[in-house]
This record gives C-alpha cells, sequence and structure tokens, in this order.
C-alpha cells in the first residue's frame, strides 16, 4: 500500500473521530495527515511526519479558532428551554403580591411562579411580559 494511501485513511479516521468529539481538536489532526499525504507523492517519511506535524499544529492554532468562534456565535444566538420565554407575553394566574407571597402566571400550558419587577400588585387575568427569570422564578411586568 501507498504511503499517501496510509496517510489518506488516517486523515478519513481523524475526521470520523471528529464527530464523536467537540471542539475541533481532532480534525486538526485530520488536516495534518492530509497534508503528510500530498507530501508522500514527492517526499520521504521523516518530510511526511514533519508534514504532519506542522500541518495539526498550524490547523491547531489558525483554524481551530476561527471555527470555534463561528460556532460559538451560533449558539449563543439561539434561546432554549426557559430562556426562551424571555419577552413572551403570560397570563397571570394567581394574583402577584409580594407582600402575601403569591404570583403565577401562565405561559405556553405551564404554571410558573412570578414576581412583579416593581413589586406592584397585579391582578389574577392581567397580561403580563416577562423580563427575566432566576431559577425557576419570572419577573413579570404590565
Amino acid at each position: 500500500m501507498d504511503a499517501y494511501v496510509i496517510w489518506f485513511i488516517v486523515a478519513i479516521f481523524f475526521t470520523v473521530l471528529e464527530m464523536f468529539t467537540s471542539g475541533f481538536a481532532v480534525m486538526c489532526f485530520g488536516i495534518g495527515a492530509l497534508l503528510a499525504s500530498v507530501v508522500s507523492c514527492f517526499a520521504g517519511l521523516n518530510a511526511q511526519i514533519l508534514a504532519m506535524v506542522i500541518g495539526s499544529a498550524l490547523s491547531f492554532f489558525l483554524v481551530r479558532p476561527i471555527v470555534l468562534k463561528f460556532f460559538s456565535k451560533r449558539e449563543k444566538a439561539f434561546k432554549s428551554n426557559a430562556d426562551a420565554l424571555i419577552g413572551k407575553m403570560a397570563v397571570v394566574s394567581e394574583k402577584i403580591d409580594a407582600d402575601a407571597h403569591t404570583g403565577r402566571v401562565a405561559i405556553d400550558g405551564d404554571d410558573w411562579r412570578a414576581v412583579s419587577e416593581t413589586g406592584a400588585v397585579i391582578e389574577k387575568g392581567k397580561r403580563v411580559e416577562i423580563v427575566s427569570r432566576d431559577s425557576l422564578i419570572l419577573t413579570v411586568k404590565i
């Protein structure tokens, strides 16, 4: 089997392995192996190993930060679970009164403990906007 085929198989192995990990670190070794595959067409084993090391290092320090920055921006833009409730409208299902320690709102079929943003009493049936969340308690405003 030719050296370029072996290096190409190693590159595919690292690429498949990256699918089961996160952080784009293993893929950098796959890029290095791909570079070594190209170098193997016209150079010896020492040059191939050097190409693998240099290609992996360059991709780790140059390509990986760009990829991580791209994916981290996309993840931050998407809100899920309880964070997705912020900004939505809800209906007060139990009078919100800080002095009596009462208050619940209904939203999307769920009932949540709620407090008023200003501390004002909000009567049952009023529509309110969810402004923030602290654990399982929603802060609302009229």
